[in-house]
């Protein structure tokens, strides 16, 4: 998965999928049974230097789930369920999963939440979150804190929640000038607490399935990735 707050990326795979993510948009891709891909900004945005921020998360497929069929998604900005605190000092862009039963556009296997979050100076939310779920924070931008003890975080850092029905999280009443607000994203799932095995981009249970992947791409079962001009 790759979501970007802003720029522009360009997706090719060997299963067909494709697309041009930008500012706020989503792409969901499922390996499953294997194929190749290239995810790249354009040319043009390289060369002048543009702004290009985002971040990539990989989510694990149950067992009985890793040889299905591959699958790519595309999840515009506007798509994607968008709440606000009831005071209006936050503003949620539910991607995928629910919320308190709003529902975001992303489509998994695995059963996770995704939200990105904006909060104003001071603003403070406590949210909903499946007692099953594990439950994270990392901060895009701004400084925080999280969590009943309200512990600090800032730009970069992730924060791991215990055990619980909710998530709180509080921005700082100051902020850096090149971030005037907390731009945190919150994830969860429920844990899958099987055997992983995984090496350079393959992510099996086993050791002997590590290597049939290996092989699978070595003699080309993976596919061809279209040419695409400039990438």
């Amino acid at each position: 998965m790759t979501y970007l707050v802003d720029g522009t990326f360009v997706h090719q795979d060997s299963n067909g999928g494709g697309g041009t993510i930008q500012n706020g948009d989503t792409q969901w891709m499922t390996a499953g049974s294997g194929l190749l891909h290239i995810e790249a900004p354009p040319e043009e945005l390289v060369v002048s230097g543009g702004l290009f921020h985002g971040l990539q998360l990989w989510v694990n497929l149950p067992a009985r789930d890793k040889m299905m069929d591959p699958r790519y998604q595309d999840i515009r900005g506007g798509q994607v369920r968008l709440l606000t605190s009831p005071d209006g000092g936050a503003l949620l862009r539910v991607i995928a999963g629910e919320l308190g039963g709003h529902e975001g556009p992303g489509i998994t296997h695995t059963p996770i939440t995704m939200v990105h979050a904006t909060l104003a100076p001071g603003a403070e939310i406590t949210l909903p979150w499946r007692e099953d779920f594990n439950g994270l924070a990392y901060v895009l931008a701004g400084r925080g804190a999280v969590g009943p003890e309200l512990r600090p975080v800032r730009k970069g850092q992730t924060a791991v929640f215990g055990d619980g029905g909710s998530l709180t999280v509080r921005a700082d009443e100051s902020q850096d000038s090149n971030a005037p607000d907390l731009e945190i994203v919150l994830l969860g799932g429920k844990p899958i607490r099987e055997p992983m095995a995984h090496y350079g981009p393959f992510v099996m249970n086993t050791q002997d399935e590590l290597r049939q992947a290996f092989e699978d791409f070595q003699r080309g079962r993976l596919g061809t990735v279209p040419a695409v001009h400039g990438m």
